[in-house]
């Protein structure tokens, strides 16, 4: 790997982390929670430092951080920890990292919609004897929605597809000058390609304004999440196999990947234009990255975000707090199954890897 691209890589993985870490410290400053120390990286100190009562470190290996909070992980006496805080100061504090980082992938789009093409459900090409030619629908088509799932990016359509028997009919709705039209449409096997298709595709455009690239840029975060529940669904439902998975390894793997074939892609180009491309796949990468961070965190899972939310959310609903002893042992069960699930995504990564 190039070390140029190793830089890279580092550099998205350490600023997706901070901005994640830094949403809770942040929260927890507003609400007077006392923070302990406050990490980026893990294992041993790089650089170590202390402000206000305050350490800070940046740790060797740049695959994780964290917020330490006073009374986060065992009971405080101190009425500025955590456990003594209100209801709403600890969800605010347990969401906004996860909300940080869809703010980070949602600015990082606009960036992304201004230089690449965004990707509107309308259609631009019509393929000849598909089930869309034979249903009548022409280019500048919108669709609007199938089988009633509102339909705003047109890589919806393929995630739908993905989700859903090929050999069902869809019922879609599309707008055609204004008028909406419903009809039911059932993929055709292509011969040569030997997957089924509804016989439209979209090429996308350029924003018309930055009004647009906002709007387009709030929907690139909106598919993201949606493509990460869909893959949870997949996982869960059989439909995704284990080599689906993916951890620090095969990120890295895929992001150098990424880089080298943008590099190629533009080897005739100038220096300044190769830069341009490659640092806006880059962008592209870390806007999915981001975005999958934030769901993945909000995840009901003890010892992640979504796991203390739901503690709290218990709390709230009962008038009564999980007793310490209880919470310590879920979130230990939790950290123990996290750290096993690490393990066996790494050496599928090696694996992955290797057998490339």
């Amino acid at each position: 790997m190039d070390i140029t691209n190793l830089i890279a890589i580092i550099l998205v993985f350490g600023v997706i982390v901070f901005v994640h870490e830094f949403g809770h410290y942040l929260f927890a400053r507003l609400n007077k929670i006392k923070v302990n120390e406050f990490s980026i990286g893990m294992g041993p100190a790089v650089a170590k430092w202390t402000r206000n009562e305050i350490d800070y470190s940046i740790r060797a290996l740049p695959l994780g951080g964290y917020c330490l909070m006073e009374g986060m992980v065992e009971e405080s006496t101190n009425r500025n920890g955590y456990n003594n805080k209100s209801v709403m100061a600890r969800l605010m504090v347990s969401f906004a990292g996860p909300m940080f980082n869809f703010i980070l992938a949602f600015m990082l789009s606009i960036i992304t919609c201004h230089f690449y093409t965004i990707d509107p459900p309308v259609i631009t090409t019509i393929m000849e004897n598909s089930a869309a030619q034979e249903a009548g629908m022409n280019n500048g088509d919108e669709i609007v929605s199938l089988d009633g799932q509102k339909i705003y990016n047109y890589r919806e359509i393929t995630l739908y597809s993905m989700m859903h028997d090929v050999k069902e009919p869809v019922d879609i709705v599309y707008e055609r000058d204004g008028k909406q039209y419903e009809i039911s449409l059932t993929r055709k096997l292509d011969e040569k390609s030997g997957n089924y298709y509804f016989g439209f595709m979209s090429t996308g455009r350029f924003a018309k304004n930055f009004g647009e690239e906002l709007k387009f840029a709030a929907l690139e975060v909106r598919f993201q999440v949606k493509a990460v529940i869909c893959s949870l669904k997949m996982m869960v439902t059989g439909h995704a196999s284990k080599d689906d998975l993916m951890g620090p390894v095969g990120i890295t793997n895929t992001m150098n990947d990424i880089i080298e074939e943008a590099k190629e892609a533009t080897s005739d180009e100038t220096a300044w234009k190769q830069f341009v491309v490659v640092l806006m796949n880059i962008i592209n990468f870390a806007v999915l990255l981001s975005a999958n961070l934030g769901v993945m965190n909000l995840l009901p899972i003890p010892a992640l975000d979504g796991g203390r939310i739901l503690f709290v959310l218990v709390e709230a609903i009962s008038g009564k707090k999980v007793p310490p002893e209880r919470e310590a042992l879920v979130n230990g069960i939790g950290v123990a199954l996290l750290m096993l699930l690490m393990i066996f995504v790494f050496f599928n990564d090696l694996g992955n890897v290797i057998h490339k």
